[in-house]
C-alpha cells in the first residue's frame, strides 16, 4: 500500500507540520506512512499583492476568500485520486468513522478557509466539508490539523494495531476507565478486579464500565 499522501491550501502555511510533527502522527510521517505538504494559497493569488480575499456582496463585515485562487490551487494539486476537503461549520461532523474513511484514501487535500469564509462558488469545486464542531475557530487550519492526526494515527504501523480498536467512539461509544500506579492514591483505590488477575473477568469489567460511562456522559451514542 503506498503512503497517504496530504496537502493542504493555506495562507498560513508556516504553521505545519505544528503538533503534526510531533508523537504519533510525527512518528508516522518520520517513517513514510503519509506525506504532508503545505501550500501557500497566495501563490495562486491576484495581482502584484497575490490577493486571495475581497469585501462581500450585499454588505456585511469582514472579507471573503475569493474563488478564483482557491479553483487555481485545487487545479494544480488535485489529480484523479484526490479528495478534496473544505473545513467549514456548515460541513458534515467529523466522527472516528470519518477518520477511518479518509485514512483509506489516497490523496486528501484541505482548503482552510480564513477570514468570513469561501466564496460559495467554492463549495462546488470540493467533494467533502467537514465541521470539527458546533463552534467557530479563527481559520481552518487548526481544524484540518484535527482531522489529519486523527486519521494518522489509524495508518497501519501507526501505533500498535489493538490500541484504536479499544479506543473511544470505536465501537461507537466511550472507553473504559484507565488506571496506573500507584494502586492508591488520595483514598481512591484501583478497582480489584483490574489486579485480580481473571482477564476473563477484567474483559467483562471494561465492557460493563465503557457500556455505563457512554450511558452516563454520551447518552446520545448509547445503545442500551
Amino acid at each position: 500500500m503506498s503512503a497517504l499522501r496530504i496537502d493542504v491550501l493555506t495562507i498560513f502555511p508556516h504553521v505545519f507540520p505544528g503538533p503534526l510533527g510531533a508523537s504519533i502522527p510525527g512518528r508516522a510521517l518520520e517513517r513514510g506512512l503519509a506525506s504532508l505538504t503545505a501550500h501557500d494559497l497566495r501563490e495562486w493569488g491576484l495581482g502584484r499583492h497575490r490577493s486571495v480575499d475581497d469585501y462581500p456582496y450585499g454588505g456585511g463585515v469582514g472579507m471573503i476568500m475569493r474563488p478564483e485562487p482557491i479553483a487555481a490551487g485545487l487545479a494544480a494539486l488535485a489529480g484523479p485520486r484526490t479528495t478534496k476537503i473544505l473545513l467549514d461549520p456548515g460541513g458534515v461532523p467529523f466522527s472516528q468513522e470519518l477518520a477511518r474513511d479518509l485514512a483509506g484514501r489516497e490523496h486528501l487535500l484541505f482548503v482552510c478557509p480564513r477570514y468570513e469564509g469561501v466564496d460559495h462558488r467554492v463549495r462546488s469545486m470540493v467533494d467533502l466539508e467537514i465541521s470539527i464542531g458546533d463552534y467557530v475557530v479563527s481559520g481552518g487550519e487548526l481544524p484540518a490539523m484535527v482531522v489529519i492526526d486523527a486519521l494518522l494515527r489509524l495508518l497501519p504501523g501507526a501505533i500498535d494495531e489493538l490500541s484504536p480498536l479499544e479506543e473511544s467512539f470505536s465501537s461507537g461509544g466511550l472507553e473504559y476507565p484507565q488506571y496506573t500506579r500507584p494502586p492508591e492514591f488520595d483514598g481512591m483505590r484501583v478497582p480489584d478486579v483490574l489486579v485480580s488477575g481473571h482477564h476473563a473477568q477484567i474483559e467483562q469489567w471494561k465492557r460493563d464500565e465503557a457500556r455505563a460511562r457512554t450511558r452516563a456522559r454520551r447518552p446520545d451514542l448509547s445503545s442500551d
